[in-house]
């Protein structure tokens, strides 16, 4: 482990080494560092007093993040077992294919070695792939489920929490789900108070558990079918939008038309239905898991306003949304 050289300097508490993947995520990278860089100091100097951090490489060359960044490692790989976790941040699918045979050996000596791995967005994709998460539960984005499925072929993984800790694997969907998960590991070996200041610092109101839910939700109606799978999360991404039909169809290079019979000869629903359902399947889960007013939902969900959610939900569930509120989600 090493703040200096090869040594670990005394206060040091926390020492991550960190791998990126060709095009990885940068807020993903930059909420994890960010958690430790807060609580590795008294005050906001970015002092390395309490944790450390290493962006590891087996070349040195700058490593392109998905928004065109480059970043530039700070040491070659080495011995994994100076660090206490080995972190892997990836980001686009396609990214964890072009992890080198250097960097994959690396990762398999760190688990032989006992290190604990971190998966972070799809750095879970590449531990999958080198069968270092056989047996482990993993977590990933309720975006990337399906890909997950499709890319690594295993077990079916956990899509609906902020982050999973399954013994020495611990991975999270990325984006502020990095944060949590950065604070849950500082709570542990730094102390509560350091990873509530950090959290604090990045403006993220508490401490999150594996326990809390992730913010998005899984689409309810599901389909092997690639285009309308894409259709359908273009949908769900703009879900607070007057976006069209013919806007969808143009994303997935459709027509509106062969859209229409795609939907309709796989699904047995209109693109502007499922559309609707899809706002009405959010509007639910916000129901059920804020304190939201229906107007503040129906805003959220894409509704015109909260007569039209009410009439439209009451339509479909054959019940007002307060209602359905108080009867799964008494406390709120």
């Amino acid at each position: 482990m090493m703040a200096v050289g090869l040594q670990k300097a005394k206060s040091i508490k926390l020492s991550v080494g960190i791998l990126v993947t060709s095009r990885f995520t940068l807020s993903a990278l930059a909420n994890f560092v960010d958690v430790l860089r807060l609580a590795g100091d008294e005050g906001d100097r970015s002092e390395r007093r309490n944790c450390d951090w290493r962006i590891l490489s087996d070349t040195m060359n700058p490593v392109r993040s998905s928004c065109g960044f480059n970043i530039q490692p700070d040491e070659r790989l080495g011995d994994p077992s100076r660090f206490d976790y080995i972190a892997v941040v990836g980001g686009l699918i396609d990214g964890f294919s072009e992890v080198s045979a250097t960097c994959q050996n690396f990762l398999r000596g760190a688990a032989k070695r006992a290190v604990p791995l971190i998966g972070i967005c799809t750095g879970s994709f590449v531990l999958y792939g080198l069968g270092l998460l056989e047996g482990y539960r993993c977590c990933v984005s309720w975006f990337h489920h399906n890909d997950f499925i499709e890319n690594c072929g295993g077990p079916v993984p956990v899509s609906d929490r902020m982050f999973v800790v399954d013994r020495d694997r611990l991975t999270c969907p990325g984006g502020n789900s990095s944060a949590h998960l950065a604070a849950w590991i500082v709570q542990r070996h730094v102390g509560e108070t350091q990873a509530r200041k950090s959290l604090r610092m990045l403006n993220i109101p508490d401490l999150a558990g594996p326990e809390e839910t992730q913010p998005g939700h899984p689409l309810k109606i599901e389909t092997k079918v690639h285009v309308l799978r894409k259709a359908m999360l273009f949908m769900y991404q703009n879900i607070d939008a007057a976006l069209k039909i013919e806007q969808v169809a143009h994303y997935v290079g459709l027509s509106k038309r062969q859209l229409e019979r795609k939907f309709i000869g796989e699904l047995g629903i209109t693109p502007s239905k499922m559309f609707r359902q899809i706002r009405l399947d959010h509007a639910e889960h916000l129901l059920m898991t804020t304190r939201k007013s229906l107007t503040d939902i129906a805003m959220e969900a894409g509704f015109a306003d909260d007569s039209h959610f009410i009439r439209l939900f009451r339509l479909d569930r054959k019940v007002t949304p307060s209602t359905y509120r108080r009867a799964v989600a008494p406390s709120h």
